[in-house]
């Protein structure tokens, strides 16, 4: 698998403060996915991304981001296919369960395996099959840019993460959800 390192500059005097940085960014809306794979020893492992990217449309390209400190990274790096679940407004509890369980994240977990093996989560707004093209290093995350290979599209209202909370939709804005 091709890696494209890209080496963190030195932190210079003056240079942005990491919590402004992330202030910052919890400014900006963004979608829940679960990314899961299933592992050479066929369990199946999962986290909530908001890094996720339709990168192209041909060829079907998509990216995720995952934090070199992600318990399972090995297993997402160590696979040829890997599922994006985009979650649907009636999806926290799962979204806080691949963001914050730390082991058996499927338990009690409506899924299948997709054409291709990869988990897929039921009640997903889309689901994609991807197949692993590049890992590139970046910074404190590992970027996984990826092929589509199969796609399944549901439909529905998406959550979304905005200001360090779950929302939904309503009326055309974000709003807050209740746990």
């Amino acid at each position: 698998m091709p890696r494209v390192p890209i080496h963190a500059l030195e932190r210079r005097a003056g240079s942005l403060h990491p919590g402004s940085f992330r202030d910052a960014c919890t400014l900006f809306a963004t979608g829940v996915t679960v990314a899961t794979v299933r592992a050479l020893d066929e369990s199946l492992h999962g986290l909530t991304v908001s890094s996720f990217t339709p990168v192209s449309i041909e060829p079907p390209l998509i990216l995720i981001c995952i934090d070199h400190g992600f318990a399972f990274l090995q297993h997402f790096r160590a696979c040829t296919h890997f599922g994006v679940n985009i979650l649907g407004e009636s999806q926290r509890e799962i979204a806080v369960t691949f963001a914050e369980k730390e082991d058996l994240r499927f338990e009690g977990v409506d899924s299948h395996l997709s054409p291709g093996g990869v988990p897929f989560l039921r009640g997903s707004l889309a689901a994609f099959e991807c197949r692993l093209e590049a890992i590139i290093e970046a910074g404190d995350h590992a970027i996984f840019l990826a092929e589509v290979v199969h796609a399944e599209a549901h439909g529905g209202s998406p959550l979304l993460y905005f200001e360090r909370d779950y929302r939904s939709m309503v009326n055309g804005g974000p709003r807050r959800q209740e746990p």
